[in-house]
C-alpha cells in the first residue's frame, strides 16, 4: 500500500463536466498534472516558472476511473513517488473525495529526467534523488 505524504486539493469547475454531468475523463489527467506540478514545487525541485528547468518529461500516464466526480464535490489528489530509477521515476496518484475519503480514481505516471536545452534524457539529479528519498521516507 502506497503512503501518500503530499495532497493537493482540486476545485471541480463547471467547465470540467461532460454531457454525462461528471468530470470528463481527459480533465482527470489535468488534475493529476496539477498535483504533479505542486508536488515538485512543494519539494523545492521546481519553481513553477522556468519550464526549461523542470527537469522531467512525461513518458507514460494511466488512470483507472472508480467513481464519477461531480460538480461541487470536494476532491483531492494524493501523490507519491513509488520508484526512482536511473533516468526515470514513477508517481502514483489517488483522487479522493475530501469528505468521505472514497477513492474516485487512481493513476500512475512515468517521468523521465530530461534536459530541455539539449533535448535528451539524463540521469536523475543527485539533489532530486536526495530530496525525494527523504520526503518519501528513505526510498531511493
Amino acid at each position: 500500500m502506497t503512503t501518500f505524504r503530499f495532497v493537493h486539493p482540486i476545485e471541480v469547475r463547471y467547465a470540467d463536466l461532460d454531457p454525462q454531468r461528471h468530470v470528463n475523463n481527459a480533465v482527470v489527467f489535468s488534475y493529476l498534472e496539477a498535483a504533479r506540478a505542486r508536488y515538485l514545487e512543494h519539494l523545492g525541485l521546481w519553481n513553477g516558472a522556468d519550464f526549461d528547468e523542470i527537469g522531467i518529461i512525461l513518458a507514460e500516464t494511466s488512470c483507472r476511473y472508480l467513481a464519477p466526480i461531480v460538480y461541487g464535490q470536494s476532491v483531492e489528489v494524493a501523490v507519491a513517488v513509488t520508484r526512482l530509477g536511473t533516468k526515470s521515476l514513477t508517481q502514483d496518484y489517488v483522487i479522493r473525495d475530501r469528505s468521505t475519503g472514497a477513492e474516485l480514481a487512481t493513476g500512475r505516471a512515468v517521468l523521465v529526467a530530461y534536459d530541455y536545452r539539449q533535448g535528451l534524457s539524463i540521469p536523475i539529479a543527485p539533489e532530486w534523488r536526495r530530496v525525494i528519498g527523504e520526503f518519501e521516507g528513505g526510498e531511493e
